[in-house]
């Protein structure tokens, strides 16, 4: 006999304010909770059979949503599931539903003194989001433990499995970032075992923590250090603390072409003067990254910089914050992105990126 899927049901005029953390977003037409992966993929391919519009939501960590709201059904994410398998090459497989929240699961592979996740503690928002993003922290990216994940097509409205280098893991994106075709039903990470963290990668970090970058240290004591320098930052989610009504890092790194740099280096000196040195990094061959934080600072965008009456601004913690003050309208925080991006533009010639998807709005 054939097993029944009774339909999740649907509630009308859903706040999507309530399900994000800019606390920003107008009403969904129709909003579904799906708690398994078989009430998501029923739920997906009937919107899309019937070419109904369709928001696919998880934690909202990293979603702009326009204040006239979604006019479709959004789904969110609600399903739940974690499994350790030790494998025979010594490494460990850690297989998470999409719906688990990031960092409850980071906690518990710290708990069972598995090593990887623990400089990507405090990130807010749950595991499917992780690979679309190619989440990263403190010298931690996705892209460094992820094996696989399972894919709903949309297309062909069949479920596959992925490896991970089939997804275009690269700085905060993946083939799967910014389309619609797919949605993540699990994913799959390798660990180690035996309590000892990934090399430090991180000068910050392996600082505070007193190791040498390249060290290893215990995962314990690398999650709760991350999770200090993330809360001195506004960057761990406090529902009393209005720094943390954001969607994380508002902009890019932006990554410049190295025959590009000279100009813009030259720009930056006429502004800060010779003897400021200006960090960068190593990004793609031929490319370099610069700090988006630094740049903003440097335009004049101080830390708490308001706009709108100051229903919007930057975090008093941390300049690549967009915070939401508690009445704010999404095209508040929209007009202060544009301000700061087109300060930048008009100071270095550097034009920022936003990090976060926009739905039904732009900058």
């Amino acid at each position: 006999m054939t097993a029944v899927t009774t339909p999740p049901s649907a509630t009308e005029a859903v706040a999507l304010a309530d399900h994000t953390t800019l606390r920003l977003g107008g009403p969904a037409a129709r909003f579904v909770n799906a708690t398994t992966s078989a009430e998501l993929v029923e739920v997906v391919r009937a919107a899309d059979s019937s070419s109904e519009s369709l928001l696919v939501l998880g934690g909202g960590s990293n979603l702009v949503i326009a204040d006239e709201g979604f006019d479709g059904t959004v789904v969110r994410i609600g399903t739940s599931g974690r499994r350790i398998d030790r494998l025979s090459d010594g490494r460990v497989q850690l297989t998470v539903e999409a719906g688990e929240d990031w960092d409850d699961v980071v906690a518990h592979t710290v708990a069972n003194d598995l090593g990887g996740l623990e400089c990507l503690s405090g990130i807010p928002g749950l595991v499917g989001a992780t690979p679309v993003q190619n989440v990263g922290a403190y010298g931690v990216e996705i892209t460094d433990v992820l094996v696989s994940v399972d894919l709903l097509d949309r297309e062909s409205g069949q479920v596959r499995m992925v490896p991970a280098a089939e997804l275009g893991l690269a700085y905060r994106t993946s083939v799967l970032k910014g389309k619609d075709n797919a949605v993540v039903l699990r994913a799959r990470y390798s660990l180690t075992d035996g309590g000892r963290s990934a090399p430090i990668a991180y000068a910050e970090l392996a600082r505070t923590l007193g190791v040498e970058v390249g060290e290893r240290a215990p995962v314990g004591e690398v999650r709760k250090t991350v999770l200090e320098l993330r809360r001195g930052k506004g960057m761990v989610l406090d529902p009393v603390d209005n720094d943390t009504w954001s969607a994380g890092s508002f902009f890019t790194n932006p990554i410049l072409a190295e025959h590009d740099l000279p100009g813009v280096l030259e720009r930056i000196t006429a502004v800060v003067g010779q003897d400021v040195p200006v960090p960068s990094f190593p990004a793609t061959e031929g490319h370099v990254k610069l700090s988006a934080a630094w740049l903003i600072e440097r335009a004049g965008f101080r830390k708490g910089h308001s706009a709108r009456d100051g229903r919007v601004s930057l975090s008093t913690k941390h300049t690549l914050a967009l915070t939401n003050r508690g009445s704010a309208r999404t095209e508040d925080l929209l007009a202060l992105a544009a301000e700061v991006r087109d300060g930048v533009a008009s100071a270095f010639g550097v034009r920022l990126h936003p990090e976060p998807v926009l739905i039904g709005c732009s900058l």
